[in-house]
This record gives C-alpha cells, sequence and structure tokens, in this order.
C-alpha cells in the first residue's frame, strides 16, 4: 500500500493516533505469546484451546520406532502388488495357489478391507 492511503497519514495531528487517551498503545500489555494462558489469559485458553495444559496418555521411555513400523496394505489392493502377467496366469490355473509377497512389497500388515476374486492365493507377510 502508497504511503498516503494509510491511516498514520489520516491520523497526523490527533494527538494519541487513534489509540486512545486512557488506554494507550503500549508494546505488549498482556505479556508475550502464550503468557497469562493460567492467570489472565484463561477464558481464552479454556474456550479456544481446552486440553493445552497437562498431561495426556502414557509415556514411552526409549521408544524404539523401528518396531513400530508396520505399513498397512487392504485385501482390495493385494492384486496390484504383482504383475498383470502374474495374475492373468493365476486366473488361468486356479488348482494351483498363487504366492503373493507382500513383505518383498513393502507391506508388513494385510488388513481385511473388502474382498479377493475367485482365485487360490497363499499371502506371505510379516
Amino acid at each position: 500500500m502508497t504511503a498516503r492511503l494509510k491511516k498514520t497519514r489520516h491520523m497526523r495531528g490527533h494527538v494519541s493516533m487513534g489509540h486512545g487517551r486512557v488506554g494507550k498503545h503500549r508494546k505488549h500489555p498482556g505479556g508475550r505469546g502464550l503468557a497469562g494462558g493460567m492467570h489472565h489469559e484463561r477464558i481464552n485458553m479454556n474456550k479456544y484451546h481446552p486440553g493445552h495444559f497437562g498431561k495426556k496418555g502414557i509415556r514411552h521411555f526409549h521408544l524404539k520406532p523401528n518396531r513400530e513400523f508396520t505399513p498397512t496394505v487392504n485385501l482390495d489392493r493385494l492384486w496390484t502388488l504383482v504383475s498383470a502377467n502374474t495374475r492373468a496366469a493365476a486366473e488361468k490355473n486356479k488348482d494351483k495357489a498363487t504366492v503373493i509377497d507382500a513383505t518383498k512389497a513393502g507391506f508388513f500388515k494385510v488388513l481385511g478391507k473388502g474382498a479377493l476374486p475367485k482365485i487360490p492365493v497363499v499371502v506371505k507377510c510379516r
């Protein structure tokens, strides 16, 4: 915005520049940042940030994230892990089960969403 359109140009000559004589425009009247969250800003914290203070959950000391790493795949996406040629061969030869290795594709757990086609299959997984 250009300088001539700013509020300060309009307020020249007015003693308090629109900030009032009594309350005065001071630097940080309520404190900086989240100051007063338990005191004078308590209503704001309770209303707009419930659960900000206090503890929640169980502490897990020395958490090893690799043990918690479990990428998942659903049943309806299981046949996307193998090539189209493999699926076509499996549809023709239904007396022998096809092996799908989910771990090789990077998935450790197979979830039960969706349905599988009527093709015999063995799923290898962690």
